[in-house]
């Protein structure tokens, strides 16, 4: 079971101006079978309260997967990935690039996002967009392949090129 930790960056929201749909619809969307939610917060779009409450999540709460959504945009308050980038100590561009490129197919705006992913100690911290429509879209497509990188992180699997259904090639380099 993967403890989870959801943060939705929203000024209104914080302030009780709006209401955070696309936090619940993160809680929604996982597996409640593979993924419990431990912790949820919404916050002002402040990089120094993020940061504090992605570290909260990560070395107090311990959780494996920290998602986070709002604040990716282009607005001067949009500062979720700054506050990311600033708490993790290896960046996985991969993912952001993975919703980003299927996100294109959906709406050319996708280009607009900064979103970003990295790892902080054994928890993976995921940017997904604001909108509850685009966090939906944007785990989704992503959702199947996040088990076996938690578990590589957790050591509870083994690398990516390691499955014994994989062949390894050994032997010399041509003229040794």
């Amino acid at each position: 079971m993967y403890r989870v930790g959801i943060i939705t960056s929203s000024d209104k929201g914080a302030a009780g101006e709006r209401e955070d749909l696309s936090g619940p619809a993160i809680r929604e969307l996982l597996p409640a079978e593979r993924y419990q939610v431990v912790a949820y917060q919404v916050v002002p779009d402040d990089k120094e309260i993020l940061k504090e409450v992605l570290i909260r999540f990560c070395d107090e709460e311990k959780c494996h997967l920290v998602l986070t959504t709002g604040g990716t945009g282009f607005s001067q308050r949009d500062v979720t990935p700054e506050a990311t980038t600033e708490v993790v100590g290896r960046m996985v561009p991969g993912i952001g690039e993975a919703i980003r490129a299927y996100s294109l197919s959906i709406t050319k705006r996708a280009m607009l996002s900064r979103a970003v992913s990295g790892i902080r100690g054994n928890t993976l911290i995921i940017n997904l967009p604001g909108s509850p429509k685009a966090v939906k879209e944007s785990l989704a497509y992503i959702l199947d392949t996040l088990p076996h990188g938690l578990d590589i992180l957790s050591g509870e699997a083994g690398e990516c090129g390691n499955s014994p259904h994989e062949h390894v090639i050994t032997g010399n380099v041509v003229g040794e």
